[in-house]
Parts: structure tokens; sequence; C-alpha cells
């Protein structure tokens, strides 16, 4: 499948996060869910000659943030999150022994996300959309020129993300799945997990998506 915006993934850790490397203008880049591998990811970065102009985190869970510190410590950059996630991220609630130890907790944490923010950073321009359900904080990232949203472990090609942890919530999901079917239907998804897939294609085929789109509050 094609992507229409510069992007490129790698898979890290031991739950296979995405780790997405969204460039843009004047070889700047974002990193979406720096969850593991350090070295991978740096060694990435450095050879393409990018420099970082933010982090942005999907959500807190430990799989997507346990590179952060240190890979912000290595290549500087503004870090990105849902206040609400960012209460617990780096706490001993957020620990997975023996894949994932309590995450290291950046410098600071810049910008505090919120639902309908609009950003620009790398010459590409989002929009945060608010999705609680898998954790209370949640986001995801749209890029309307793009036609691409980074979706975290809210939306997978053909499933969404768990609601059994703590601070997950099936009904504030499936809620956050009805805004995510309003995007066009040619709208790309990068999922935290897993293959790409496209709105269209998830509410014709994923029954999350399927319900989310007949749900009214």
């Amino acid at each position: 499948m094609e992507k229409p915006v510069k992007v490129d993934s790698l898979t890290v850790g031991e739950f296979q996060v995405n780790c997405y490397i969204a460039r843009g203008a004047g070889g700047q880049a974002l990193v979406i869910d720096p969850g593991s591998d350090l070295k991978q990811i740096l060694a990435f970065i450095r050879a393409r000659n990018v420099s970082v102009a933010a982090y942005l985190l999907t959500h807190g869970h430990m799989d997507h943030i346990s590179a952060l510190a240190e890979l912000q410590a290595a290549a500087p950059a503004p870090v990105a999150m849902h206040a609400e996630d960012a209460e617990w991220a780096f706490s001993s609630a957020n620990q997975m022994p023996p894949f994932y130890p309590v995450p290291r907790r950046p410098t600071e944490i810049g910008r505090l996300l919120k639902d309908g923010q609009i950003w620009q950073d790398a010459g590409l321009t989002y929009t945060i959309i608010g999705t609680p359900g898998h954790t209370p904080g949640s986001v995801c990232l749209y890029f309307p020129t793009e036609g691409a949203v980074f979706s975290g472990d809210t939306l997978f090609a053909g499933s969404v993300g768990r609601t059994d942890l703590p601070g997950g919530e099936a009904r504030a999901l499936t809620a956050s799945l009805a805004k995510l079917a309003r995007l066009p239907d040619t709208t790309m998804v990068f999922p935290g997990h897993g293959p790409d897939t496209d709105i269209g294609q998830e509410k014709q085929t994923n029954a999350f998506m399927q319900g989310a789109s007949r749900w009214s509050p």
C-alpha cells in the first residue's frame, strides 16, 4: 500500500510496536512512539541525517515510551503527550517485568496534548484527536493534508486496542472509534502494532469500527 506521507516504520521492543519516523521539510522529522530499541532508532535518524522536531506519544503504555528519555537526551526535542497519561506513564504503575521496567522520565514534557489542538512541526501540520478508551489519555495524530492518521493502540487493521488494562474503558473506545469513522475513507491509518490500513477498509471489515459508526452517545 503506497503511503501518502513520507513515513518509515521501525518495529521495536518485545511487543512489536511500530515506531514511526515522519520526515518533513528541511531535514526534520517527527518521532512517534519510541517504545524501545534506542540504538536502532538513533541509528536510523543519524543515517538519514535528519534532526528531530518533536517526540509524539499516542499514549503512555511502557511499550510505546521506553526509549523516550534516552533518545531525547541523545537528540533533544520537545516531548508531547496527553496529561492524563503523563500522570502515570513514568511511575511503577507502568511496567511489565521482565520485558519492560518502569520507563525513565524525560527531562521535560513540553507539550500537553488536548483534543482539537493543531500543531506544526517539520513542515507538517497535524491535529490532535482525543481518543480515550485504551488509556485515558490516548490520542490520534491526524495529518489532513497528507491524508494520514497515526492511531496508536486505538485502531488496528481489523481490530482495536484492549480495554481491560487499568484506565481502559470500552464505551469510551467506541466513542473514539466513532470520531475516526468520520475521517475520509481514503485516510491512511498507521497503527501502533501491525500493518497499515485505511479508514474505508476498516469501516468495511472491522466489526468494532462498524459498531462505532452506528454508535450515538
